[in-house]
């Protein structure tokens, strides 16, 4: 009866699943440490960018923010990918939070030194994005390393929960405590909080690229001249796009993606559409850029079944189709309260689709690999949005918003189809024998 019980409880489970945390310790301080370490960064994001705005008075220079950040991500993305591909990434892991963790402390020490130097603040926001482009390849190769491969949806929904609660409560918090109490209280607040994801990666054991998988990947990338057990003098970037460019199910995770970030991306046009739409004002605005986030934070929390799904490629399909429906859905309304929902229901899509889409570059790339994938991946994720800003905004000035906004959402989900009626193998992808 009591045997019987365990399966009912599994095949009914809603709620994010906790497992991973339960029987991996070095997960559950990786997570732990990532977690308060983003709600961190979140507030200083803030405080940065309302101290250039307190310094400048321009909004040109809080955009500036942004570009120095997305440089650096782009460029070291790709290079810290091939770099987790190549030493212990615990020490990489190590050594960059360790960057980050000093960064914090030098704005600490700027602040309450009256150093007030809008340069400053750019160069410490460049490396602080470069420390991050090294750190995370690193860090989410070890995942599998960590877990089970039946774990890694979950574990994938709990990184989506850790991501969007710092960046729903990070900034409130920032905005708090830099009201009451100045930046410094806030830069001293995230020079604490690194203190979390320095010690998880602290107590992480060695983790050096495995070497055992190469005769599997080996076939699929010509001219490297591994053997399994050794390790590289270097590992490629141009190596690494080879190998993508011979997976066709690994591709479709990016394509997908840049399906709903490049199409169906409406985020810069909701200042216009707060106003033109719903008439209006910068609350309005917030509420319009909150709801995909409370969208995905809910998502991530109502994740207990997502481990039970196998059909990987259909369910990033469904997911991203979703999210187009949505945001077209959400083109068409002209009521405040069905808008947000809308957009909450395409926050909440994107979330499955980020769990199945990380858990395939996990599970179907070898471990000598995992690395410059999740590098490509921070790629896409940095430079996607960015695109679908653009064209967004051009479309938007050449027809109107809605034009903008419902049409984004019908591409995006005539793209993906088009995209799974061409790789149809994708569609077929099994969890259960992971290919590539």
């Amino acid at each position: 009866m009591t045997q019987k019980s365990k399966p009912d409880v599994h095949r009914t489970r809603i709620f994010a699943d906790l497992t991973p945390l339960r029987t991996s310790p070095d997960y559950r301080r990786l997570w732990f440490g990532n977690t308060v370490s983003w709600i961190g960064q979140g507030m200083t994001s803030l405080a940065v960018s309302l101290q250039v705005y307190d310094l400048t008075g321009s909004a040109f220079s809080v955009g500036l923010i942004g570009f120095c950040s997305l440089v650096p991500l782009v460029f070291f993305g790709l290079y810290g990918g091939a770099v987790a591909d190549t030493m212990d990434r615990r020490k990489l892991g190590l050594g960059s939070s360790a960057g980050s963790f000093l960064l914090s402390a030098v704005l600490v020490a700027s602040a309450f030194a009256g150093v007030e130097q809008v340069w400053l603040l750019y160069t410490i926001v460049a490396l602080q994005a470069v420390c991050f482009a090294l750190n995370s390849p690193a860090r989410s190769s070890m995942i599998p390393r960590l877990l089970p491969p039946e774990q890694l949806p979950a574990a994938n929904a709990l990184g989506s929960l850790t991501s969007t609660t710092g960046t729903l409560v990070g900034p409130m918090l920032g905005g708090v405590i830099v009201g009451w109490w100045g930046y410094r209280a806030a830069y001293t607040v995230d020079v604490v909080t690194f203190t979390a994801s320095l010690y998880a990666m602290w107590r992480l054991p060695a983790m050096l690229p495995d070497r055992s998988d190469d005769a599997r990947a080996g076939e699929a990338v010509s001219g490297t001249g591994s053997t399994a057990g050794q390790r590289p003098e270097r590992a490629s970037v141009l190596e690494g796009l080879r190998f993508l460019g011979t997976r066709p199910n690994l591709r479709m995770t990016f394509f997908s993606d840049l399906c709903a970030m490049v199409l169906a991306s409406p985020k810069a046009l909701f200042p216009v559409v707060a106003i033109v739409w719903y008439h209006g004002d910068a609350r309005t605005t917030g509420l319009l850029v909150a709801a995909p986030a409370f969208g995905a934070l809910l998502g991530g929390v109502c994740s207990g079944w997502l481990g039970r799904v196998r059909r990987h490629g259909l369910a990033v399909v469904c997911a991203v189709a979703g999210w187009g429906a949505a945001i077209a859905a959400f083109g068409l309304t002209r009521q405040l309260w069905l808008g947000i929902v809308f957009l909450a229901l395409a926050g909440c899509a994107d979330t499955f689709s980020m769990v199945f889409r990380g858990t395939m570059l996990q599970a179907a790339v070898p471990d000598r690999m995992r690395g410059r994938l999740q590098g490509v991946f921070i790629v896409v994720v940095a430079g996607g949005p960015r695109l679908g800003d653009f064209l967004a905004g051009s479309v938007s000035d050449l027809a109107s918003p809605g034009v903008a906004v419902t049409g984004g959402g019908v591409a995006c989900v005539v793209a993906v189809l088009l995209l799974a009626l061409k790789w149809r193998g994708f569609l077929r992808y099994d969890a259960r024998n992971p290919q590539p």
